[in-house]
């Protein structure tokens, strides 16, 4: 199935032939289903913080900021072909839909109205508007990344999602004056984000007298995975080749893995909002790194307890009880019955871990995944964010329609142990938690696979709390009309 040539293609893209052999087998046996036990709810997984918690979580982290290092983490690689996909449509078939209407009739409404009238004629047509927003010979809209596209038009000024990013992180990310924040982009792209840095850095570090560190990361070609045919075997490119793609977000595990940082809070590139609506997201943001900081905090206690000390067994008990409701973390089976000393090492490997906290929003009809309790290989429950795609089809519907909370991509992130060492976190995720999506290349069909999503199973073995956030906090432009929903008006 694979030959020399092939070899030498696999090695030269920084991949291991064993790694991509493995891959081959996946596609033939499929990844497995996740044990979705049950949805998590506000008291059984999600925690619902009172006003009270709220201001003092929030105290907590800010200060905590002088004496630690916090990088905003956003995933920006991302092109905004989706985004504009309707208008696409649109100008291939001449068959007209609800977004093309709806950009036609609130043209006028957006960020990005005032450079597009230069690019066209006053009485230009339907088509030749919508070719001025994504085509080459206007704004070239769909062949850029959302993090450059203008967003938002203030009375002053108009604010593309990165410059949104930097104001954002200019409200909770500052540590010491300076304000940390890294993009991961891709390599096509890396240009258009450092011009447009270089003049937004400036103008924004001296509005808010902070200091930006901003770092660009690309995904690393070791990281794509192979794609093949329908019949599983590899796809070729026409001069024979093999076909490796960009593995989704779950390759960015390791451009997360390599920042030095002590808390990282990550959010996607298209969920920001306006300065007059950012209020809940500013106070959340600085609740939810407070409470990881709590929670750090007790699991660095228990730790000190259990391998330094001679702990009783009431403290076992406590350290057990502490594991299981706050952590949210199912017991191995048979714990009761292990030796005193066998249950403290195995309290310690759960604890000893990854912390992260995640907003949740309550679900009101948007897509995406969700929190759920699974069951794991080893039969222990744990909190873990699910995607349906990772639910058998005929569990899916019923398990789906139970959750009452989706993912907004709203995480904070410990990645040091008690003794602040980073964790390696590649030895924390569930290689088996893939996708498989069918894809094609040159009008040809192909199947394409995904590694572990960053916050579904690249995070699988992580500790992880659940926390209700407002609606507020989740403004996403999935499509160019988002950007005439209330959450992007100022």
């Amino acid at each position: 199935m694979l030959d020399k040539r092939d070899s030498d293609s696999i090695r030269a893209h920084g991949l291991r032939e064993e790694a991509v052999r493995e891959q081959l087998a996946v596609f033939r046996s499929g990844f497995p289903y996740l044990d979705v036990v049950r949805p998590a709810s506000v008291g059984d997984g999600i925690l619902r913080l009172d006003a009270e918690r709220l201001t003092a979580l929030g105290r907590r982290y800010e200060a905590a900021c002088d004496r630690c290092r916090v990088v905003k983490f956003v995933p920006a690689s991302g092109a905004a072909t989706r985004m504009f996909r309707d208008l696409f449509e649109f100008l291939d078939s001449g068959t007209g839909n609800e977004t093309v209407a709806g950009v036609l009739e609130s043209l006028e409404r957006f960020a990005f109205c005032v450079p597009l009238r230069r690019s066209i004629s006053p009485d230009a047509s339907a088509a030749e508007i919508l070719r001025g927003i994504v085509g080459p010979g206007g704004l070239d809209y769909g062949n850029m990344p959302k993090a450059l596209i203008p967003f938002h038009r203030y009375a002053q000024e108009v604010r593309t999602a990165l410059e949104e990013h930097l104001v954002e992180g200019a409200q909770y990310a500052v540590c010491g004056g300076r304000v940390a924040i890294h993009f991961t982009v891709s390599p096509e792209h890396v240009e258009g984000f450092r011009s447009l840095l270089e003049k937004a850095v400036p103008r924004y570090g001296a509005r808010f007298g902070v200091a930006y560190d901003v770092a660009l990361s690309v995904q690393k070609g070791s990281t794509d995975t192979i794609a093949v045919n329908p019949d599983n075997t590899p796809f070729r490119n026409a001069d024979g080749s093999l076909l490796f793609r960009p593995a989704g977000h779950g390759a960015l595990l390791e451009n997360l893995n390599e920042i030095d940082a002590d808390l990282i809070f990550i959010k996607n590139i298209d969920n920001v909002t306006t300065d007059s609506r950012r209020g809940d997201t500013v106070t959340y943001k600085k609740a939810l790194g407070g409470l990881l900081l709590q929670v750090q905090e007790e699991v660095y206690g228990w730790l000190h307890r259990l391998e330094e000390g001679t702990p009783s067994d009431e403290e076992v008990e406590r350290a057990t009880a502490f594991v299981r409701d706050t952590l949210c973390a199912g017991l191995p089976e048979g714990f009761g019955l292990l030796a005193a000393s066998e249950r403290i090492a195995c309290l310690c490997r759960m604890l000893d871990r990854p912390v992260r906290v995640c907003g949740m929003v309550r679900n009101e009809g948007e897509p995406g995944g969700g929190p759920f309790f699974a069951r794991g290989a080893s039969g222990a429950v744990s909190l873990q964010i699910v995607e349906s795609s990772q639910i058998e089809p005929v569990r899916r519907a019923e398990a789906m329609a139970g959750a009452t909370h989706f993912n907004p991509v709203d995480v904070v992130c410990g990645v040091r142990d008690r003794r602040g060492r980073k964790y390696d976190l590649a030895r924390y995720v569930d290689r088996m938690a893939g996708f498989i999506s069918e894809k094609s290349r040159d009008g040809r069909p192909l199947k394409a696979m995904e590694r572990p999503g960053l916050w579904n199973g690249a995070m699988s073995d992580w500790n992880t709390l659940f926390v209700e956030v407002p609606a507020a906090t989740f403004t996403p432009v999935k499509t160019v009309t988002d950007l005439l929903r209330p959450g992007h008006r100022e």
